[in-house]
């Protein structure tokens, strides 16, 4: 606790002693030293804000109201209504500051030093000074202070500051690293290979202090509210203390003047001004310590109502790496015939679909070690939009589409397959050429091997989520075959399919959607960027890194991890029924002493409550947006 701190504490304790004296001996001048003591500060601050222009400045109207008080001889009450006002601010400062540490702590991924290698010494520095090229000594349990790559030693890294996965990743010489990752048990050399504004904590940063700009809705709302519900209510504070004395007859003016006093003191807006953009910057925090970055309250505004979701396919919904899910063998040809000579084919091609068949054979437990060769001698070429064929010194194998078996003479059976399906066949003779017109009928099919991008296995749980959660539709947008598409939005409880598009027709394709849901979209913020920029919530995920993503993106999730995204809504709807909460029983509790008041029902300690009393109980509401 600081000394500004103690100090207040000591403040209220005297001017607390003083009003317990005033109402043992019934002594009105130990009430107006406690009201000097404790209220000094409203006192000049009142006084200095008037000078200034601050008329309707809370500790201005807090003056009056207490001044009004005295005036009518009520010391008691002046003294007790500042003493009470004050130790309320006490607490809704301690509220205050333990919510922004909260919050800071939650988003505090940066770190406080860097150790940087000069010839044989360690000079420590700010991050911020670290350049391109620089080498960095990062000890067992430091941050890393800047995004580069391992020169020297091995370690594991936590990155759940950034991510939100709790698992650690092993690193060493030669993998990049990313700034904000704690260090694990090794020590670490690390050569920069961005500057401090372009790494990923800078970035991330960056971020979460231009979300303050971006307002919600229920911001802005409470923005023009207070900034006519004050001078109103210090209007009608005016008019009660003078009109019903001159137009009632046997009106006391000081009971009306005490009634205006209680108008005074309720007239500034306090809970609602702090408590409702602390709620939705502290979901933001909260979301930020999941993995999650949100760039504005206004887009966590929006996605408690969004309706729809739209999902890229490849790389969202599935892996975006293709593997083997049905080898099938025809004729007589057994399975490790067809993956023998699919080895052969593919061994030496780029493609992925290539890598896929060559990676599962390799992984095959029923191969034995050195039955698949690999220092055959291979004479290989590739078609573009046919497939690959193999030339060995016995002959060749031709591994592709169906037009390239229909090329080489093949005639394929009826294949009801879902994927891309690689045929497999062979030719005794090595003069057949796999573009001649004259066929060999040495040419044997072997059978084929359809080979799929892999659903991941947390998107049907996180599509089940969203329509436990209300999502109204759930759509899939791909450029892949419509069987494909159909099958994987079958297999994960999708309710609609966008197939077969181009970049530009899943634009076309979203503003149809636009025009019947308020929608979001969810994509990898790299080749959808066109799509997430024109969603009403645009997200993208596994983008730690990347630029082009943060840039499109309106939410971005920095792991890789779809599951994020039911927690996202989760965080948004409680924050905004927080917010909602919040205006709601401010509002309530003001009009409700507000019109007491003006009754004669309501005291200046009501007036007090329903002023610092529920700006308190507001923001501890407010913090429960951090626990999400």
């Amino acid at each position: 606790m600081n000394q500004e701190k103690v100090i207040d504490i000591i403040k209220i304790f005297l001017a607390a002693c003083l009003v317990a004296v005033g109402y043992a001996f019934d002594a009105d001048w130990s009430f107006f030293v406690a009201y000097v003591i404790c209220g000094y500060e409203v006192i000049w601050a009142g006084l200095t804000g008037l000078f200034k222009g601050h008329a309707l400045d809370e500790n201005f109207l807090m003056l009056i109201a207490t001044s009004g008080a005295i005036y009518c001889k009520e010391f008691p009450e002046a003294a007790g209504v500042m003493l009470f006002y004050c130790v309320g601010e006490f607490f809704e400062d301690y509220a205050v500051d333990k919510s922004r540490r909260s919050i800071a702590a939650a988003m505090d991924i940066k770190a406080q030093f860097a150790n940087k290698i000069v010839g044989d010494q360690v000079v420590v520095i700010d991050p911020e000074d670290l350049e391109i090229g620089d080498v960095v000594l990062v000890k067992p349990g430091e941050k890393v202070p800047i995004d580069g790559i391992v020169v020297s030693g091995s370690s594991s890294l936590d990155t759940a500051a950034l991510t939100g996965e709790s698992l650690p990743y092993d690193v060493s010489s030669g993998d990049n690293v990313i700034s904000g990752s704690v260090n694990g048990s090794g020590v670490l050399q690390i050569r920069a290979t961005s500057d401090y504004d372009d790494s990923a904590v800078g970035k991330i940063l960056e971020l979460i202090e231009d979300a303050a700009v971006s307002k919600a809705r229920v911001e802005k709302f409470i923005t023009r509210f207070a900034k006519y519900y004050t001078p109103i209510v210090v209007a009608l504070a005016i008019l009660l203390a003078i009109v019903p004395p001159l137009v009632l007859s046997g009106a006391v003016f000081s009971q009306w003047l005490y009634r205006a006093m209680v108008f005074l003191v309720i007239s500034c807006p306090c809970a609602l001004v702090i408590s409702v953009p602390m709620t939705l910057f502290a979901g933001i925090g909260s979301a930020s310590s999941k993995g999650i970055l949100v760039k504005g309250s206004n887009y966590l505004e929006a996605l408690a109502d969004i309706e729809a979701f739209a999902f890229d396919k490849t790389g969202t919904l599935t892996n975006g790496s293709f593997a083997v899910t049905e080898v099938v063998p025809r004729g007589n040809h057994s399975e490790k015939e067809l993956l023998k000579a699919a080895y052969y084919g593919e061994a030496f091609s780029e493609h992925p679909i290539a890598k896929a068949i060559v990676n599962h054979i390799k992984g095959d437990v029923s191969f034995s070690q050195g039955e698949i060769k690999s220092d055959l001698d291979i004479k290989y070429s590739e078609k573009a939009g046919f497939g690959v064929h193999a030339e060995l010194s016995d002959g060749k194998i031709y591994c592709g589409n169906h037009k390239l078996m229909k090329e080489i003479g093949v005639e394929l059976p009826q294949i009801d397959a879902v994927g891309s399906v690689v045929h497999v066949a062979i030719s005794r003779d090595s003069q057949v050429k796999a573009n001649s017109e004259q066929l060999n009928d040495d040419v044997k099919y072997l059978g084929y091997i359809v080979v799929s991008d892999t659903i991941r296995p947390e998107a049907k749980e996180m599509i089940n989520q969203l329509n436990r959660l209300g999502v109204k539709e759930t759509v899939m947008f791909t450029g892949d075959r419509k069987e494909i598409a159909l099958s994987v939005a079958e297999s994960l409880g999708i309710s609609h399919v966008e197939a077969e598009l181009l970049p530009q027709d899943k634009v076309a394709a979203l503003s149809r959607l636009k025009e019947r849901r308020f929608s979001a979209f969810v994509g990898d913020g790299i080749n959808d960027a066109p799509v997430i920029a024109g969603a009403d919530v645009g997200v993208a995920m596994g983008a730690l890194g990347s630029d082009a993503a943060i840039e499109a993106a309106d939410i971005v999730i920095m792991a890789d991890d779809i599951s994020k995204i039911p927690t996202l809504i989760k965080i948004s709807r409680k924050v905004m029924g927080i917010c909602k909460q919040n205006v709601i029983f401010a509002l309530g509790i003001k009009f409700a002493v507000l019109i007491l008041g003006a009754l004669g029902f309501a005291s200046m300690w009501a007036a007090v409550f329903a002023d610092v009393g529920v700006a308190v109980l507001a923001i501890l509401n407010a913090m429960r947006a951090m626990k999400i």
